[in-house]
């Protein structure tokens, strides 16, 4: 271990005291460390480099913050195959290896080599108009097309490999990862699935149908969402983060990406513990109980 990237959600509370108590740390190891170019700014630090230049001179990055934070810099990081360390400062904390009051534990780990890394595939999607690119996006947790602020109903010609699935009728339709089967998907009824799987899970956002499943397609299959509506509050939003505006006619394809995402775990902890832990019901057991 060489040199480990530091990159920090500022929203979040002490921060500033946590990368001093990451920094100290690193110093006594002896290790070299630098910054994104946000925390590079507020520390007053020069010379950082852009994270897609890190390539080759960053061991590992630490990320602090939550799991929307981890999202951020897996597209960030994308095709760089650095590993990422989550330091959960948030609430879920699905993405994240460890919680804040363990951190120094989760760092001499990291320093011994006593770690797994685990590669999470991604998605590329594409947005088409008229047959000409407007935009593409690598993606780790979900694709989602969704309608505006008004209730109304869009509808969403969904395509495997160019053969007709189904016409969607509803609030939209989720395309996920294994990684974010735990998030949007998971509260529109879709299944959870280990990350460990290379799949794809669509999933229909309250359709007006008399059925509502969601289907697991081949990582190898290529999705088409073609929109059919025309009034214009129809979003395409990419792990809950970007967003483009759709119109009618508009194809968004959607195939497994070339890029993985790199995500530092330790041995102790397995998907189905994670799980447990952060989805069981506590308060309501406690109410139930009392």
């Amino acid at each position: 271990m060489k040199r480990v990237a530091i990159i920090a959600n500022w929203q979040k509370e002490n921060i500033e005291a946590i990368i001093k108590e990451i920094t100290t740390f690193l110093k006594e190891k002896g290790i070299s460390f630098c910054f994104d170019e946000e925390s590079a700014s507020r520390l007053g630090v020069s010379g950082c480099l852009p994270p897609p230049a890190w390539k080759g001179n960053v061991d590992i990055a630490l990320v602090l913050g939550g799991d929307g934070t981890m999202l951020k810099v897996a597209r960030d990081l994308a095709g760089t195959d650095i590993p990422i360390m989550g330091i959960n400062l948030g609430d879920m904390g699905f993405l994240t290896a460890v919680e804040a009051k363990d951190l120094k534990k989760g760092l001499a780990k990291i320093i011994d080599g006593d770690y797994d890394i685990f590669q999470r595939m991604m998605l590329s999607a594409s947005v088409f108009r008229k047959g000409v690119k407007q935009a593409q996006y690598e993606v780790l947790n979900d694709v989602v097309i969704s309608k505006g602020p008004f209730s109304r109903i869009i509808a969403l010609k969904t395509y495997i490999n160019n053969e007709f699935l189904e016409r969607y009728p509803g609030d939209g339709v989720i395309i996920a990862t294994p990684t974010g089967s735990t998030g949007y998907s998971l509260s529109a009824g879709g299944p959870i699935v280990n990350p460990s799987l290379n799949v794809i899970i669509i999933t229909p956002i309250c359709p007006h149908l008399l059925h509502h499943r969601s289907v697991i397609v081949h990582e190898r299959d290529e999705i088409k969402m073609q929109v059919c509506t025309h009034h214009p509050e129809v979003v395409l939003t990419i792990d809950g983060q970007l967003a483009f505006n759709l119109q009618h006619e508009d194809e968004v394809i959607v195939k497994t990406s070339k890029n993985k995402t790199m995500m530092v775990n330790f041995k102790e902890t397995s998907f189905y513990k994670l799980l447990h832990h952060k989805l069981k019901k506590s308060d309501y057991d406690v109410e139930e109980k009392a």
